[in-house]
């Protein structure tokens, strides 16, 4: 007897959970949405209401990224190049991310009403701990860029416990003296505020080319609707007094100091110049004048650029727990013109506090050796060249005291 096998095709009138996994797809993509854009946060504190970004889940096993931007920025235009780089996936998946905003710098903030009273720096500072206790965070890695460098290094050193690691970009130390100030009040004579700010955060190089960079930030800050609280940050930010940090009083945390090889001249480098050159009153006077003609024909006369500063900054700083970054061809603003280069160096950081320590090596570092050479130091010489090849345990950098690590392809 012969049996034959007949395919037959059962179709359903009313296909079962239909709904559910529709709803299952719509949930997922909601949850990419809300990690990508972040959560916002409108967090009271002591001194009035912080806007906080929040990425990722709230997880206290380890300390949160810490973000504070500089001036003519608000946290997106600062650090979203860096955060939404491929590469730093890696680490934006293992850590909870937490941008902070500096009063009314925000995108879409209200204007502040004309004599509004600004916050001090070490008042914005003092703001910082109510947004750890607000996500009931215990210690933070804080990631700083110029002005937010500065704000970070405050409260770093006003709640040591809090911080576990800081990387400094383009962070200034110094007050500004009185002839910084005389060259701040010709600069606002002669430049608009667009212009002061921008030849804060780039190069004179990036400037005189004119980049899509520096043109995007431009149209960008002129026409923000918040224009006035930008300048009053401004002003606060020229009112810095002295972060006193040396040897014996300095930082408890591993830190990295970052700069670009063509990082914008700094002003209060400028008066350390004069005053270590001059002899007698009229050297000093023509050292005056000569500093002031800079500022107005915008030459480079008696400037140290920012990297001289931040090596300056190096050596105060304790040499077993600090690194110094010079990243070649960075600009003013390197987390938006090489976010690879400081994405790998970031992940070293972080695996040299013991995090992430089965992470490899990037493509990166893969493709190049990296050189290591000590800065120079106010107390002493001190040179080591270290070499890393792709055999190197691990991708974690060895460590060495007060290191400058120049990265460049």
């Amino acid at each position: 007897m012969t049996t034959e096998m007949q395919e037959i095709a059962i179709t359903e009138d009313k296909p079962l959970l239909t709904g559910q996994a529709d709803s299952t797809k719509d949930a997922e993509l909601a949850a990419r949405i809300l990690l990508d854009q972040g959560q916002e946060h409108s967090i009271e504190t002591p001194h009035g209401v912080l806007h906080v970004t929040l990425h990722g889940t709230r997880t206290t096993r380890r300390p949160a990224i810490l973000t504070f931007h500089d001036v003519g920025l608000d946290s997106k235009s600062c650090f979203s190049t860096l955060f939404k780089f491929e590469e730093m996936q890696e680490i934006v998946k293992n850590f909870t991310l937490i941008h902070v905003d500096a009063p009314g710098q925000e995108e879409g903030a209200a204007a502040y009403p004309t004599g509004y009273q600004y916050l001090s720096m070490e008042t914005i500072a003092e703001m910082i701990p109510a947004v750890l206790q607000f996500f009931n965070f215990r210690t933070v890695i804080g990631v700083g860029v110029g002005a937010g460098a500065y704000i970070l290094s405050k409260f770093t050193l006003a709640n040591p416990d809090s911080v576990e690691g800081l990387v400094l970009v383009n962070i200034d130390t110094n007050a500004r003296g009185w002839i910084d100030w005389a060259a701040q009040k010709l600069s606002s004579v002669t430049s608009s505020l667009t212009e002061q700010i921008l030849s804060h955060l780039f190069s004179q190089e990036e400037l005189s080319s004119n980049t899509d960079l520096v043109q995007s930030h431009r149209e960008r800050i002129s026409k923000a609707s918040n224009l006035i609280n930008i300048e009053l940050f401004w002003k606060t930010y020229n009112s810095r007094r002295d972060l006193n940090i040396e040897r014996n009083s300095t930082f408890k945390c591993p830190v990295m100091l970052v700069v670009g090889d063509q990082a914008p001249y700094e002003d209060a480098a400028v008066s350390l110049t004069i005053f270590v050159n001059t002899s007698n009153i009229k050297d000093y006077l023509q050292s005056v004048m000569k500093y002031i003609l800079c500022h107005i024909v915008v030459a480079e006369v008696y400037c140290f650029s920012l990297c001289d500063h931040q090596v300056e900054c190096n050596s105060k700083l304790d040499p077993t727990t600090t690194s110094f970054l010079k990243m070649a061809d960075a600009g003013g603003l390197p987390q938006l013109t090489q976010p690879a280069k400081l994405t790998e160096a970031f992940k070293y950081f972080i695996q040299g506090m013991g995090y992430m320590a089965s992470s490899c090596m990037t493509r990166l570092s893969r493709s190049r050796t990296t050189s290591l050479s000590s800065s120079y130091s106010m107390d002493g010489s001190r040179s080591r060249s270290r070499t890393l090849s792709q055999g190197s345990q691990g991708g974690q950098m060895p460590p060495s005291p007060s290191q400058t690590m120049e990265v460049s392809c």
